[in-house]
């Protein structure tokens, strides 16, 4: 097996334990602290739109079907990318602190964060998440695993999204509409 086939499916596996550590941590964490949730099943589809992403990427990422034989470039770009993403997940969920949840959920004091990357964006750690599987599916040096990847990766997010936003409206109304006026969802000035 190729080395470089090798750090992409070791990093994968080290990026799905930290997200089932943090899961089960904030579920250990939370038990009573939850007052109502509004995420309409949207983190669930959430996730097997990620599954069915890595399960496509990876499958034709191993075949020579869509191969970009440029294959030290693209591995490259795709770790420079899934480690950024990395970064930029846990310096937003470390910027949340106690106010992190994977599902969409009110919880007793909670305060809407503008401070680090939230003070530009209002979804670093989705931004942090999309680019790890971007990375990942660039890593393959295969343009069908990017688009197999990241259109099932989108869907889900933008849906996701949606849900979160409108619930945020319900919660904080004109506060969120203000924050939401001067921040982007994902790129900071473009979108």
């Amino acid at each position: 097996m190729n080395i470089k086939l090798i750090i992409i499916i070791a990093f994968s596996y080290f990026y799905g334990f930290f997200e089932l550590f943090m899961g089960v941590r904030q579920r250990i964490k939370r038990k009573k602290e939850i007052v109502t949730k509004g995420d309409k099943a949207s983190i669930w589809l959430l996730m097997i739109l990620i599954a069915i992403g890595y399960f496509l990427a990876f499958r034709i990422g191993m075949t020579t079907i869509g191969r970009i034989y440029h294959w030290n470039t693209f591995f490259a770009i795709g770790a420079i990318l899934s480690v950024a993403g990395l970064i930029i997940r846990i310096k937003s969920i470390s910027t949340l602190k106690q106010h992190f949840t994977y599902t969409v959920t009110e919880i007793e004091d909670h305060e809407l964060i503008e401070t680090g990357f939230y003070k530009f964006i209002r979804h670093p750690g989705y931004l942090g998440q999309i680019l790890i599987f971007l990375g990942t599916a660039i890593s393959f040096s295969n343009w069908l695993s990017i688009v197999l990847m990241i259109i099932p990766v989108l869907i889900g997010y933008l849906y996701r999204i949606r849900v979160e936003e409108k619930f945020m409206i319900r919660q904080w109304g004109q506060k969120y509409l203000d924050y939401q006026k001067k921040t982007k969802r994902f790129i900071p000035w473009i979108y």
